[in-house]
């Protein structure tokens, strides 16, 4: 039986649940290195790329070199058992520059030959539609995540997502059922938990090397300046603007609500715009509060005290920037995330005996006992020194039906400490005060008592046809 065969009758759905306990960590020989050329096409997992965007046409689709660590991070086209056959994006030229990226490596792949195979649509619906696709990587803007998701899951195709997953609890709850519902596998597509300092901390804490868990910093890098409304612009004739606002109210153009045209490295304007996503406390929350979950052991759950502040820029960049939010767990474990305008990125994790911090992107650990960074797993216990990367990880799920490392449902509830901290935070700005501590059931994933902060549970969305 050939993957494609294996994935009609249905076999890999059925083996997705969450009881199975099968391994999310497996050898990485398992996917590259020690195979004698590509798999025949009828073996490979065909793939759709949804936005060739900065993060779709550089990290999901080329990969990146971490030379800090002498690690190379897998895009899609380095894992053989991927093949992309559609691209979508609703601007023609990204989508052209990605098609020729990718015609361009396949063609090299078969010497003397002129890859034509991959298609391009500007409406994602046609990716979606493919009943010879088996999988799509959602590299969109966020507020597109939750809709490209449930209606891929309603047409039974494997879903990796870019993280943040969701803009609100309820969205992102309405995108877990969906996956659940119709049994796709499904990863959030992030990389820290394969980076090595990031996965290594986790490991010594979950080992218990610092002794009990007691307190997890987190810090966050700072925003750019927030910049002043545009006048509107004409729409440039590469972008569909209308597809690209999908699911968020009508506004005018400008280039400062979208992207830069004609430059695909620079970072996203969308992405300090509050309709289409969150600032940095869920653009690296997806990251740091992913990781201190993870040395939780609370990845399916999450804190029940929250209480912030932070400033809201009045302007179109009105992310909110400057933030101190604190968190406690039912453990007993406090957590704080602040941002600044100096601060730079990293996570320490306070114990009984010592602390472990990871600074800095891919990181540098340090300890109160540098004699830990140097210690190995003893038999039983957590090794994270194998974990494969988050493109082969996917890929291999779904040929063999498998949990992922990381499923929607737990950058979900990673996601979900980024928006109760926001919603804190929030409540504090409209009263001018700097809020009230709020608690918050991750069970019933609702706040106690307090109504004003469960009606901001819910994103407003002025064209639900596109979610529901």
């Amino acid at each position: 039986m050939n993957r494609r065969q294996f994935l009609q009758t249905g076999s890999a759905a059925a083996l997705t649940g969450p009881a199975l306990g099968f391994p999310t960590i497996i050898p990485a020989s398992v996917l590259t290195g020690n195979r004698t050329g590509r798999p025949a096409p009828s073996d490979r997992v065909t793939v759709g790329l949804i936005g060739t965007g900065r993060q779709g046409y550089g990290q999901n689709l080329q990969g990146a070199d971490l030379k800090s660590i002498g690690a190379r991070v897998p895009g899609l086209l380095d894992v053989p058992e991927a093949q992309l056959v559609a691209i979508s994006d609703v601007d023609s030229w990204r989508m052209a520059k990605a098609k020729a990226t990718i015609e361009g490596h396949y063609a090299k792949a078969t010497p003397g030959s002129s890859f034509k195979g991959l298609s391009a649509y500007r409406d994602f619906r046609e990716i979606i539609a493919r009943k010879d696709i088996d999988a799509v990587m959602i590299s969109t803007p966020d507020h597109w995540h939750v809709p490209m998701g449930i209606l891929a899951a309603r047409a039974k195709k494997h879903v990796s997502c870019e993280k943040p997953l969701s803009l609100s609890v309820q969205q992102g709850r309405l995108l877990v059922d969906a996956l659940t519902k119709y049994n796709v596998v499904n990863r959030t597509d992030s990389e820290f938990r394969s980076v090595r300092p990031q996965n290594q901390a986790v490991e010594l804490v979950r080992n218990g090397r610092i002794g009990q868990l007691q307190k997890i910093e987190i810090s966050f890098p700072s925003d750019p300046t927030p910049v002043p409304a545009q006048a509107d612009m004409p729409v440039p004739k590469e972008l569909d603007y209308d597809l690209w606002l999908g699911p968020a109210p009508y506004v005018p153009y400008t280039d400062m609500r979208v992207h830069t045209p004609f430059d695909i490295l620079k970072r996203p304007n969308w992405m300090r715009v509050d309709t289409y996503a969150q600032g940095m406390i869920a653009n690296w929350g997806a990251h740091y509060f992913d990781m201190a979950q993870w040395a939780n052991n609370s990845e399916y759950s999450g804190p029940v005290e929250v209480f912030g502040k932070g400033e809201f820029p009045k302007s179109l960049w009105n992310s909110m920037i400057n933030f101190q939010v604190m968190y406690r767990y039912a453990n007993g474990v406090e957590m704080t995330c602040q941002q600044t305008l100096t601060s730079k990125p990293g996570i320490k994790y306070t114990g009984s005996t010592g602390w472990i911090l990871v600074e800095g992107f891919p990181g540098v650990l340090t300890s109160s006992n540098p004699a830990l960074l140097t210690s190995k797993p003893q038999e039983g216990e957590l090794d994270l020194s194998k974990t494969l990367w988050d493109k082969p990880d996917f890929i291999d799920a779904v040929k063999t039906g498998r949990k992922t490392l990381e499923p929607i449902e737990v950058g979900h509830r990673t996601i979900s400490i980024s928006q109760i901290g926001l919603i804190a935070c929030q409540l504090g700005a409209s009263t001018g005060s700097p809020g009230e501590k709020l608690v918050w059931n991750p069970e019933k994933e609702q706040f106690v008592g307090n109504n004003a902060a469960n009606a901001l549970l819910t994103a407003p969305l002025a064209r639900k046809e596109w979610i529901m």
